[in-house]
């Protein structure tokens, strides 16, 4: 799929959050090492880290951006058929990292960390209250105040800034997915949040 003008600004601007977000690196107390040698082995494990962590936040938001432009669809799963918010994020965890999240928002919500909106790092997942009950939509954060989502029916999947009043408002809190445990059956279940 050829990305638009804009979504390869927004992926230029997420590598360069990206770097500034990385998360920092715990120091093995194996080794005995001092001075120069130690701050070589600190610095060495900080950028294994967070090359690693910024190719999987890169793959992730590069699969997601693959589908701007993809229409809503309540229900929907697939980019040939379209997405509702919580299909889009499925899809877009599977087949980044074979990760299978439960269908539902509030589900999704449930069987990810809750992290503080300072915390936000690219990949994370936003939630919002828009049909009068919490964690009934979700996106994905990208870097920079923005997140992309399958909105509702007769748009799109596309870019929007959480600065935004309306989703200022409506926000409901942040949350972060253990890609190296499953969800329990929560990923089996039915339909869709919104």
């Amino acid at each position: 799929m050829v990305h638009s003008m804009k979504s390869l600004l927004v992926l230029f601007l997420f590598s360069a959050s990206l770097i500034s977000h990385a998360a920092p690196s715990v120091v093995s107390e194996e080794s005995a090492l001092t001075g120069d040698a130690l701050i070589q082995q600190i610095g060495d494990h900080f950028q294994q880290t967070r090359d690693f962590v910024s190719e999987r936040a890169t793959s992730l938001i590069v699969n997601a951006m693959g589908l701007l432009g993809v229409p809503y669809k309540y229900g929907g799963t697939s980019a040939e058929t379209g997405f509702d918010c919580s299909g889009f994020v499925r899809t877009v965890f599977e087949e980044s990292f074979g990760k299978v999240l439960p269908r539902r928002a509030e589900e999704q919500a449930a069987v990810s960390q809750v992290i503080e909106h300072n915390e936000l790092k690219p990949g994370d997942l936003v939630f919002f209250n828009t049909m009068r009950r919490a964690f009934s939509h979700v996106g994905i954060y990208i870097g920079d105040g923005k997140f992309i989502h399958s909105p509702r029916k007769g748009s799109n999947v596309r870019i929007e800034d959480m600065r935004q009043a309306y989703w200022q408002k409506r926000f409901n809190g942040a949350r972060r997915v253990n890609l190296t445990q499953q969800p329990t059956d929560l990923a089996s279940r039915g339909a869709t949040a919104n």
